[in-house]
């Protein structure tokens, strides 16, 4: 599973991965209620699954449905993403893309 997510990761870009981190943090946060955590398990499976509205390995537009659907997901638990949520993504996404 490590490596899938890696491997997507690299094709997706900075704005996905950083994006999905958000989500992947604030689901592991206790005060995310069991709602909330539904949206972004399936935002996050969206992801990561080879079923997509737009084929990922098509240049340029592969990830844009895939990064709608981690927006939209985002809009609706943006209660949920905290201050400490935000900084654990940023190390997170810093040490993926070694900034």
């Amino acid at each position: 599973m490590i490596r899938k997510i890696a491997r997507v990761a690299k094709r997706a870009g900075r704005t996905v991965v950083q994006k999905a981190l958000l989500l992947f943090f604030a689901v592991r946060n206790p005060a995310t209620p069991a709602w909330a955590r539904r949206v972004i398990y399936g935002a996050l499976a969206y992801l990561v699954l080879p079923l997509d509205a737009i084929p990922d390995f098509i240049p340029a537009v592969g990830f844009t449905d895939d990064l709608s659907v981690i927006v939209a997901a985002l809009a609706a638990v943006a209660y949920y993403i905290t201050p400490d949520v935000k900084q654990q993504a940023d190390v997170a996404a810093n040490r993926w893309f070694k900034q």
